[in-house]
């Protein structure tokens, strides 16, 4: 924990704030002090928070990210929602967690007046326990009694599933149900106790997949919340009170269900930036040399070892891996090259920086290259000093803190799910490779003339074409994650993407674009809508990787001279600005609409489809059919996407 050489904790100067009636206005720096606390002060600012009155805060910092959160089940919640709301402050969101009547979940998920239907919310948690099971189940009973009862309620949370997420916005998130000792306990024989625990695998399993097909609902896999020592419930509360579940195991739920919302809105981490000595090996480099470090082998090798693993784990998923380490540069590269038991190797890393210069410098200088902001990134050490320097001076940085006992770096690294997302596509697999190549390209700029030369000699080449049903995680994805080059920043599910898809009213376009140095994959999507002879453009995102290169220009142009060969009298977009975004504010200014509405909340524009974009003359562009939504003349429409 982070302690001010004032002596204040971060719990007291949370309680300062929250005394001094400076909470809504400062809550940029909740943030921050919660991810210094330590799990008992974390739990006590969570009440805290839990108790406050949240609402002025968007007044102050309308750039902080808001989610609203509803709570419903078959037992009492009242633990889960008060962990909820601060495992959601630590992730940066400004909450709002409502609670729904004990045990009304079947109403609120079924029926269309009920509170959660009135008032619409971005994620709806449904707690499953497994008394809504075993209090249907008569006594005495068999394992095929509760087989049948289980069966009939999987059916039932499938139904509700199903109707909920049709009739509403949003993400609906379920749970396996442990099975409790003291129910398998009765019965008496083991062949019985083993048909009990195979049925009861597989009604989670069931539930699993349903989270695991693409949709609106995911579900949260609870076995693995209570590897650690974690009781299920404490069976005093769970008579008298209705707890089904335990506040230790709520706490963990929470604090799941915080990944899980931080994946959904495009907060996912991007960069891993690990020191080295100490953190991937054991040991100093330049004291030991390549030869004397611990990579493998003997009981603390072996807890590098597996660290590497799993960074090497996350790299091959989409993580971007650098190393910041106080080394000389060409002694980290011959390790990282030559040594034989070392899992993770100079080609698995996108930037080695390896010098002198303070850490704060070279993570800045990290992020530079990479053209991604500080928040992207969370940096890995076991030097006290080093981890305080970040989070001084870099505050939206995640540092996570590791200690001297490797064996416990992985749980460190993990325990907050930095980098859990909502889907890993092929683009991510290859994500370190596509950077690499960045650095070639930028090695090829600073051997160009100047940026015409060097976009002359990049052969550029981009294709625009409809979304196809492989596609649809990736563009998902661009919505969730793209900042910079994001017009309206609207994140959008796999399911949101495809109905976005089907038309015929609406189109779903992807941009994919290579060069010289090879393909860079699919980097950009356009989403558009017709609504009579008006052609409505409602976002273009790009990656950053791509930025520059004169590829919107190319996809703008396409568009505009197919819009105005269909009939379409003149073609529509808007800009919603965000902390991240400003660089495309005069994006359609640019490339000559007009501006008919400027609000500090939405600017609106008009292309009047008379003077053309031209496609640059250093890329060629290859642009399928069908790229334009078909007029959309039914009455009634609403004007939204899908």
């Amino acid at each position: 924990m982070t302690t001010p050489t004032d002596g204040t904790t971060p719990l007291d100067q949370l309680r300062a704030l929250h005394r001094d009636g400076e909470l809504g206005r400062r809550f940029d720096r909740v943030a921050p002090l919660l991810r210094a606390m330590e799990r008992a002060d974390l739990d006590r600012a969570a009440r805290l928070l839990a108790r406050a009155d949240l609402t002025p805060v968007p007044a102050h910092h309308p750039d902080l990210p808001s989610v609203t959160v509803g709570l419903t089940g078959g037992g009492t919640l009242d633990g889960l929602r008060t962990a909820l709301v601060g495992e959601l402050a630590r992730h940066g969101f400004v909450p709002s967690v409502r609670l729904t009547d004990f045990g009304s979940y079947v109403r609120e998920l079924g029926d269309p007046t009920s509170s959660l239907h009135a008032q619409p919310v971005d994620v709806t948690v449904c707690v499953l326990d497994h008394a809504t099971v075993f209090d249907e189940v008569s006594v005495p009973f068999t394992a095929e009694d509760v087989t049948a009862t289980l069966a009939a309620k999987v059916a039932l949370w499938r139904d509700l599933a199903t109707g909920y997420t049709a009739r509403t916005p949003g993400t609906l998130v379920l749970n396996t149900l442990p099975l409790p000792g003291n129910w398998q306990a009765q019965l008496l024989d083991y062949p019985a106790r083993a048909r009990l625990g195979a049925a009861w695998r597989a009604a989670n399993a069931e539930l699993l997949g349903l989270g695991a097909a693409t949709g609106r609902t995911l579900v949260v896999d609870v076995d693995p919340l209570l590897g650690d020592p974690i009781p299920l419930a404490d069976p005093r509360f769970e008579v008298y009170a209705g707890a089904r579940f335990s506040d230790h195991l709520l706490g963990a739920y929470a604090r799941e269900l915080g990944h899980l919302v931080r994946a959904l809105t495009g907060r996912s981490k991007k960069v891993l930036a690990v020191d080295l000595d100490e953190t991937l090996w054991g040991g100093v480099l330049g004291d030991d040399g390549v030869e004397g470090i611990e990579v493998a082998h003997g009981r603390r090798g072996d807890a590098f070892h597996r660290f590497q693993g799993v960074v090497k784990q996350l790299q091959s998923q989409g993580v971007l891996l650098a190393a910041v380490s106080k080394n000389d540069p060409d002694t980290v590269r011959s390790a990282l090259r030559d040594h034989p038991d070392l899992r993770v190797r100079e080609e698995d890393f996108v930037r080695v920086l390896a010098g002198w210069q303070p850490k704060p410098v070279s993570l800045r200088e990290l992020t530079a290259g990479l053209n991604l902001g500080g928040d992207s990134v969370v940096f890995a050490d076991d030097n006290v000093r080093e981890c305080a320097a970040v989070t001084a001076e870099l505050p939206e940085t995640v540092v996570v803190a590791l200690d001297g006992d490797p064996a416990l770096h992985v749980r460190r690294l993990l325990a907050d799910g930095w980098f859990t997302t909502t889907a890993v596509t092929s683009e991510d697999r290859v994500r370190t490779h596509r950077y690499r190549q960045e650095a070639a390209r930028s090695d090829f700029l600073a051997a160009a003339g100047g940026a015409a030369d060097f976009l002359a000699g990049l052969d550029v080449r981009v294709a625009l074409a409809p979304v196809l049903p492989s596609e649809l995680a990736r563009v998902s994805q661009l919505t969730l994650r793209t900042n910079q080059f994001n017009l309206t920043t609207r994140r959008l599910t796999v399911d949101e993407v495809r109905q976005a898809a089907a038309g015929p009213g609406t189109r779903v376009l992807t941009l994919a674009s290579g060069d010289r140095f090879g393909g860079n994959g699919l980097v950009g999507a356009v989403f558009l809508r017709s609504d009579d002879d008006v052609l409505h453009i409602e976002n273009i995102l790009l990656s950053c990787r791509v930025f520059a290169r004169g590829i919107e220009q190319a996809g703008l142009a396409v568009l505009l001279d197919r819009a105005r060969a269909a009939g379409f009298t003149a073609v529509c977009g808007s800009y919603r600005p965000t902390a991240k975004n400003a660089k495309v504010a005069d994006f359609y200014v640019h490339y000559g609409f007009e501006v008919v509405r400027d609000g500090p909340e939405r600017r609106e524009f008009r292309h009047a489809l008379v003077k053309p974009v031209e496609v640059p003359g250093h890329l060629t562009l290859d642009a399928a059919e069908g790229l334009l939504p078909v007029p959309d003349r039914s009455p009634g429409r609403d004007g939204s996407p899908h």
